[in-house]
């Protein structure tokens, strides 16, 4: 007689992870367009709220035919520029947080780890200090080249050594420059109180002030490096799975980098010099969007370029009505995203990119 066979225990099979909702491209889709409508609207209350009220009927009017009323030059000489502003600085730093983001692979990342805001903030207090300079639109190259050197120098000390360019060398090396331009720049304002008082007006982060030259300064840079994120959104999904899968897929990671390097550059330098350091859109907004659309930076990035836009212009909003004066929006950003962040990292809910 045969000896039976020992049979194995069967292990029941393993739960399947539940997988995260995936919602479809009619939803996506619809979501677009509703933040496209909530900017219309935003824009529209920009231009109305202020410490005169003006009635939205006249508000259009007032835009494409001015009859030389007050009404017409508040809205035209005031309140345009800061809403085209608030547009184009949203647009630059939403964009420029999301494809920091991706570049890093941290979802609390910001762009300022590339140095950005120190080399313009630096930039700025030399032209300060050492030219005498006290207009706007010298603020604005002096501040865009000195986030484009920055941005540069990271990148090239990012590069150095074995394994070339990865986002653990991107961000040490951004945080080191960030440092000592944050050093040096405390340091002239010291030996030149003329360099510090004009700094501290730019420092804080405001839409009012500038009229339209500025924005017609900034517009191609935020234009040149919104399509450039924009092109970017493939590869960078790409490079979410990892270098080795990238090159797998076709994608460049080095090139990928360096072109995501340069976006950010272009976008958030430009958006910085306009209106000074904004803390906390960058971080914030690209966070909230993957929660909604998950990680695929296709939609990422055109979520973010119409969300943050419509936060900025609520918070300038919120800044003329709070007060009896007004409250420059970057520290009503600042009061708003820093709760908002501190929720973040309590929570530690961080989604994979």
């Amino acid at each position: 007689m045969l000896p039976l066979a020992r049979r194995t225990p069967r292990t029941p099979p393993a739960k399947e992870a539940a997988a995260p909702p995936v919602r479809r491209p009619a939803g996506r889709w619809a979501g677009l367009g509703a933040l496209a409508v909530l900017l219309l609207l935003a824009a529209a209350a920009s231009l109305a709220v202020g410490a005169e009220h003006i009635p939205i009927g006249k508000v259009a009017p007032a835009v494409f035919a001015p009859d030389g009323s007050r009404d017409a030059l508040i809205v035209r000489e005031l309140r345009l520029p800061r809403t085209l502003l608030g547009i184009g600085a949203g647009v630059a730093l939403g964009l420029a947080g999301a494809v920091m983001q991706a570049l890093t692979r941290n979802p609390l990342a910001e762009p300022g780890l590339l140095g950005v805001n120190g080399g313009a903030a630096l930039a700025v207090v030399i032209v300060i200090g050492a030219f005498r300079a006290d207009d706007v639109l010298v603020y604005v190259w002096a501040a865009f080249i000195g986030a484009a050197g920055a941005a540069v120098l990271v990148h090239t000390i990012g590069a150095r050594g074995r394994g070339g360019t990865s986002p653990a060398r991107l961000v040490l090396a951004g945080a080191a420059v960030n440092a000592v331009f944050s050093a040096l720049t405390a340091g002239l304002m010291l030996l030149s109180p003329r360099a510090f008082n004009g700094f501290r007006f730019w420092q804080v982060g405001s839409l009012a002030g500038r009229d339209t030259g500025v924005f017609l300064r900034v517009l191609p840079f935020i234009a040149a490096g919104t399509v450039l994120a924009l092109l970017l959104a493939r590869p960078l999904n790409a490079l979410g799975l990892g270098d080795e899968a990238g090159r797998a897929l076709g994608v460049h990671p080095g090139r990928t980098r360096a072109l995501g390097a340069l976006a950010v550059v272009l976008l958030c330098g430009a958006a910085t010099a306009a209106v000074g350091p904004i803390t906390f859109l960058g971080l914030a907004v690209p966070y909230a969007v993957r929660a909604f659309v998950g990680p695929d930076q296709r939609w990422v990035l055109p979520y973010s370029l119409l969300l943050a836009p419509v936060l900025l212009l609520a918070a300038d909003i919120t800044g003329r009505v709070v007060t009896p004066g007004e409250l420059q929006t970057g520290i009503v950003t600042a009061f708003l995203g820093a709760p908002l962040f501190m929720l973040i990292v309590r929570r530690g809910r961080t989604r994979d990119l």
